[in-house]
């Protein structure tokens, strides 16, 4: 299977924030006690391999000095490094470490946290907005996969001068631009999509 993606915005961003619909192979996925199964990602929207999202041309719409915002969830955490780096980033530091206030079951601690990592183009983009935005966000989980509004928040007080988008997106946020197929655009429009592949004989 490939996956085939929607053109991306012909426009040069320096802040590109982006939260993956990362493929679990199927995996289900429980919320903690007395919850029941949330039905893992695959149930609640089209997941993408790794290696397709690699193929997403992402390089080709970040500034010469832009940064990459990536959340990554902790079994993926290997291939979101690597991801960065296909889409044309250097490995930075982790931005922010989302407490959850909620603990899921795990094969070795339990699970209460997901990080958003970032990495940079060139130089950190220029002018510099607030220089003092934490790190640690404590904030109640919402539905599956989405990630707290405040994030984006401090990552715009950061850089509010700067052409920022939002891949993946599940709404459209004033001062960003969206790509993603959950954002409402007036018409149904697919954002990516899987096809057969035949290898060559």
């Amino acid at each position: 299977m490939l996956t085939e993606f929607s053109s991306l915005p012909q426009r040069r961003y320096a802040v590109i924030y982006a939260d993956p619909p990362w493929d679990y192979k199927g995996q289900l996925q429980h919320a903690g006690p007395g919850s029941g199964d949330s039905g893992g990602a695959a149930r609640h929207f089209p997941t993408v391999t790794s290696r397709d999202l690699a193929q997403l041309p992402v390089q080709e719409i970040a500034a010469e000095d832009s940064l990459l915002f990536l959340w990554a969830t902790s079994p993926h955490l290997d291939q979101a490094i690597e991801l960065g780096k296909a889409w044309g980033f250097a490995w930075a530091t982790v931005a922010f470490v989302w407490d959850k206030q909620r603990v899921n079951p795990g094969h070795y601690t339990l699970s209460q946290c997901e990080l958003c990592l970032v990495f940079k183009r060139g130089r950190i983009p220029q002018p510099r907005g607030r220089r003092d935005v934490r790190q640690l966000l404590s904030a109640p989980r919402g539905r599956h996969s989405e990630k707290p509004e405040e994030v984006r928040n401090r990552i715009a007080a950061m850089f509010p001068d700067q052409p920022k988008i939002e891949l993946f997106a599940r709404s459209q946020t004033p001062g960003w631009d969206s790509w993603g197929e959950e954002v409402p655009h007036g018409e149904a429009r697919t954002f990516w999509s899987r096809k057969e592949t035949v290898a060559a004989q």
